[in-house]
């Protein structure tokens, strides 16, 4: 029996709600709810799939959106990874963040998935996978450049 469906939401910090809005709806397709307004607080929600959302959160005055250190060190939540839909939407994805200057479109074959990293405009690390061999049990490095994939320079 599964007991979970996966990630309800994961909360960020942001000083500019619009422009993440913006892009999260540009690159994929997310739909935003507005919870919260006023002179202290904006909450809202991107729903970036049927059961997970970005909560992000404008706070008066607070800083912690500033902060931006190298993978490994951002504390105890370092990145989050969003589940392409199909191959065919993998691509379309990895195609909008290069557009947006959000990758250099690198594609890592971990063996059972496909992966491309990204950043968004607060600098928060995403990554979007795609299992394109359901069951396989073969892992591979990061970085295992994936066949058909090329890097933008």
């Amino acid at each position: 029996m599964t007991l979970l469906r996966g990630f309800n939401h994961v909360a960020v910090l942001t000083h500019d709600t619009e422009r993440l809005h913006a892009f999260y709806y540009e690159v994929f397709d997310a739909t935003v709810v507005e919870a919260e307004k006023n002179d202290f607080l904006r909450l809202s929600l991107i729903e970036i799939g049927p059961y997970n959302a970005l909560n992000v959160f404008e706070v008066k005055d607070n800083t912690e959106a500033d902060k931006q250190v190298p993978m490994f060190g951002r504390g105890r939540i370092d990145h989050f990874g969003l589940e392409a839909a199909s191959h065919e939407a993998f691509d379309i994805i990895r195609e909008r963040l290069i557009a947006k200057g959000a990758t250099d479109g690198f594609v890592t074959d971990f063996g059972r998935e496909l992966s491309v990293f990204f950043t968004d405009p607060d600098g928060l690390e995403g990554e979007v996978l795609f299992e394109h061999r359901p069951g396989s049990t073969q892992i591979n490095p990061p970085g295992t450049k994936a066949e058909g994939y090329d890097r933008v320079i």
